[in-house]
């Protein structure tokens, strides 16, 4: 006779039912059940932890090489020839930032037309001579930085420097091509405008960054998109795209050698470096934004260049009467990329919430159910930055969710962080650089980062020991400094009957409707409402 015995889940328990087989298979079932109802696994790992596994090795990271043209502009090349691959990317130290005072979204724009057509080539005929060396682009515009990246197969080397150079220098800024791309960015804006995530992280920074190059919707508004023309494109594309504030990131299966004289024959004849181009200006200032709006007339300097921190918490509800959740914000004014304190405040925001296990999400999702998501961002840029934590929840329980995210911040300033955590996001952090460098437009990336916020080469190449040598009193201490609930600006969006009593009763609050809401507002309402006094 043989025993069968049969697993069966029942209320959580399991029950056996035998017939006939040896004991020693009835003994480990028994064996594994106990542990798993325990949660115990042997060797006294349990469920709730994860096997030890050991630091992560710090990667070995290549040397780039660089030079500047008389021009101004700087190549930096990067040899990788594992792949048949080049990867050519320009950086523009022109972002947002610099738009005219009266058309936000100028920088952005500028830079979609970055492939639309030149003065030697079609949108069509780019598209199809990229295609044909089996390349891909992209291109973007954030806060410092337009970009355009061009990846083709390395033996294509001589079109990809001619294709970047002439879309760089000469672009066409056609008005077919320009009406299509407004059409495309009226349409992305519109749908950005009913995404509450959207509006949450938009407001935020606005009220955070307010007097700063930064402080306006780096999208552009449907007003400024709709006003925009291919001559306020043109205008500032000469006041921005400049060699002197320019650089060329080149990596993959080319040598240095050949890539430097490859940029000088395609980009040496790229303007002269003026004396305006030459200084380290800043944003919005002196050197930067500087470019009228064509004929809207707008040749001020959009901004001032310094944020003015909040002397206590404010609380601004965007009213959305038909939501069932809330988006939440909470943020604080942040650091540049270059300040000594980036590498503790990164530590400090892994912990808080960064990827992979935070403060903030064992906390608003593990222990309390509030949340399917809650993390922080330190977003550094050249002259300032913000740290926002950023979560949603359902409208009924939004009182509990912010005052969760306030505690946790509290928690923070009262007390050094555990060996352990510091442990956990030190192996992260140094875990992850090496996706960062995992593609040849990651490796342009990384270098491309370091010039543009003035920081040494071997930035990358010293992070791992510059995050070993820190210790739990140091992250506090930074965290002290940047990180303070009593002074926070929360923004929450939702239905404001269901919790604007209770926000008035933890700060001074401020309620806009959605349908009064204007991103490019100073006052972030429409002018009608803002004179009206609500």
């Amino acid at each position: 006779m043989e025993l069968e015995v049969k697993r069966k889940l029942r209320s959580g328990k399991w029950t056996i039912s035998a017939s006939h087989t040896g004991v020693l298979a009835i003994i480990l079932l028994l064996t594994a059940a106990r542990l798993m109802l325990a949660g115990t696994l042997p060797h006294g790992r349990t469920r709730s932890a994860p096997p030890a596994v050991p630091p992560p090795e710090p990667i070995a990271l290549p040397a780039p090489t660089v030079r500047t043209l008389s021009n101004g502009l700087q190549v930096l090349v990067v040899e990788r020839h594992t792949l048949p691959v080049l990867t050519l990317r320009m950086n523009i130290g022109a972002g947002p930032e610099a738009d005219p005072t009266k058309l936000p979204g100028t920088a952005q724009f500028a830079a979609s037309m970055y492939n639309e057509g030149s003065v030697h080539h079609s949108a069509l005929d780019l598209a199809e001579q990229i295609d044909g060396a089996g390349g891909t682009f992209d291109n973007n515009s954030v806060w410092d930085i337009s970009s355009a990246t061009l990846t083709v197969l390395a033996d294509h080397a001589d079109l990809a420097f001619d294709l970047m150079a002439d879309m760089t220098i000469h672009p066409a800024y056609a008005p077919r091509d320009v009406e299509r791309i407004r059409k495309q960015t009226i349409s992305a804006i519109e749908v950005l405008h009913s995404d509450p995530s959207y509006i949450a992280d938009a407001v935020i920074n606005q009220l955070l960054l307010a007097g700063t190059p930064y402080g306006h919707p780096a999208d552009g508004t449907l007003d400024s998109t709709n006003r925009l023309t291919p001559q306020d494109l043109s205008v500032f594309h000469a006041a921005s795209y400049l060699p002197g504030r320019s650089v060329l990131a080149v990596v993959g299966d080319i040598t240095p050698a050949a890539a430097f004289d490859l940029a000088q024959r395609d980009f040496g004849a790229w303007g002269s470096l003026s004396a305006r181009a030459a200084g380290e200006g800043v944003p919005g200032g002196a050197t930067r934004a500087e470019a009228g709006a064509g004929n809207s007339g707008n040749s001020a300097p959009r901004w001032q260049t310094t944020a003015t921190a909040p002397g206590t918490t404010r609380i601004v509800i965007v009213d959305k009467p038909d939501a069932v959740q809330t988006e939440i914000r909470v943020g604080f004014p942040g650091i540049p990329r270059s300040s000594p304190d980036y590498v503790a405040l990164t530590v400090a925001n892994q912990i808080l919430g960064g990827p992979a296990s935070n403060r903030l999400f064992s906390d608003l999702r593990g222990e309390h159910g509030l949340t399917y998501s809650a993390s922080s961002d330190l977003n550094c840029y050249l002259t300032t930055g913000v740290w926002v934590a950023k979560t949603s929840t359902r409208t009924a329980e939004t009182t509990k969710a912010v005052q969760r995210v306030l505690e946790e911040m509290k928690q923070m300033r009262a007390r050094p962080i555990s060996a352990i955590e510091l442990e956990q996001a030190l192996d992260y952090l140094i875990g992850h650089q090496a996706l960062d460098f995992e593609t040849s437009a990651g490796i342009a990336d990384q270098f491309l980062d370091l010039m543009t916020y003035h920081l040494p080469l071997d930035t990358w190449s010293a992070w791992p020991a510059a995050l070993r040598k820190l210790r739990p009193d140091d992250i506090w201490k930074a965290t002290e400094r940047y990180l303070d609930p009593d002074q926070a600006t929360i923004v929450l969006v939702g239905r404001a009957s269901a919790f604007e009593k209770d926000m008035r009763r933890l700060a001074a609050t401020r309620v806009i409707s959605i349908d009064q809401l204007d991103l490019g507002s100073p006052n972030l309402e429409r002018v009608s409402d803002a004179a009206s006094g609500r």
